[in-house]
């Protein structure tokens, strides 16, 4: 595991709506306060957790404004600049205030099903024109394609400036080949709450985490239990998480959260459309796992 700031536990947050579906900024501050208490390492804005696809440009700017200044310093802060147009991933980069941020979050261009030179390309391009560290974000599951470990690779022996990776194509031997010939500081980072200490006791570095959202507590027991080695343990920690997590992803993220996190009442259940609100099912059963496993 290589020691970083940017390791560990990466909180991706939520963006909370009112009913009639406007940004609830009280209770963002809410939640980055909860997360913040819960002992994450550090802050994602505006990723896929976010409902980002959703929110408009000058949302995005003010969201990033909100939570730089809540935070206030605490922990860092790592900002979603992303998109299926590269000259639109360059427009975000020249007019997000990034000056508290650490460092961007790229995803892979959804949609339009670039071959692996066109995403070399793109993350060139990005990574010239980047203020900040970039960290890559590979989930084929949404972008519809997915960045192999020779790609990632040749980006990161070609860009300094390129400092990780949030690997959420579930494919092991992909993530086991980058951590073998990754350079050295490099980080590789979990993209799926499930598969953090498997690719911990890998040697990886940590997630960018949904689950650190509502149990940031017990989520953040198994991961420092896993950073000191004990994996055995941190297996046994999360035994209690692991059927809630899987909740999570039920209806889809960032849905399952939302709904958790309403019947927590740490926010109301609104998403914005295509998403819908957690079925009376899933909200049914968070609330018996919540008591069974005492996860408040």
């Amino acid at each position: 595991m290589q020691e970083s700031k940017l390791s560990g536990v990466g909180a991706a947050m939520i963006t909370p709506f009112t009913p009639d579906g406007r940004v609830d900024y009280e209770a963002l501050a809410r939640m980055i306060d909860y997360v913040i208490d819960g002992g994450v390492d550090y802050i994602v804005a505006l990723g896929t957790t976010a409902e980002t696809p959703t929110l408009y440009m000058p949302e995005r700017a003010v969201i990033a404004m909100f939570i730089t200044n809540q935070i206030a310093g605490r922990v860092p802060l790592v900002m979603g600049c992303g998109g299926n147009s590269t000259s639109e991933v360059l427009d975000q980069l020249r007019e997000f205030d990034l000056r508290g941020a650490d460092a961007i979050l790229s995803v892979t261009p959804y949609y339009n099903k670039p071959s692996q030179e066109g995403l070399y390309q793109h993350f060139r391009t990005v990574s010239e024109h980047s203020p900040l560290p970039v960290i890559l974000y590979n989930i084929p599951g949404r972008s519809g394609v997915n960045m192999t470990a020779g790609t990632t690779l040749r980006i990161a022996r070609d860009f300094p400036n390129v400092i990780g990776i949030k690997e959420a194509s579930g494919r092991i031997d992909q993530i086991e080949q980058i951590l073998r010939e990754r350079p050295e500081g490099f980080l590789v980072l979990s993209g799926d709450d499930g598969m953090t200490l498997d690719v911990m006791q890998r040697g990886g570095d940590g997630v960018i985490s949904v689950a650190a959202n509502a149990f940031p507590h017990r989520f953040m027991r198994c991961v420092n239990l896993a950073k000191t080695g004990d994996f055995d343990a941190a297996r046994s920690e999360y035994a209690a998480l692991d059927e809630a997590v899987k909740a999570l992803f039920e209806e889809g993220n960032p849905v399952g959260v939302k709904c958790a996190l309403a019947e927590m009442g740490k926010i109301g259940p609104t998403m914005r459309l295509p998403l819908v609100e957690g079925s009376p099912a899933l909200r049914e059963k968070f609330r018996n796992l919540i008591r069974r496993y005492d996860l408040c």
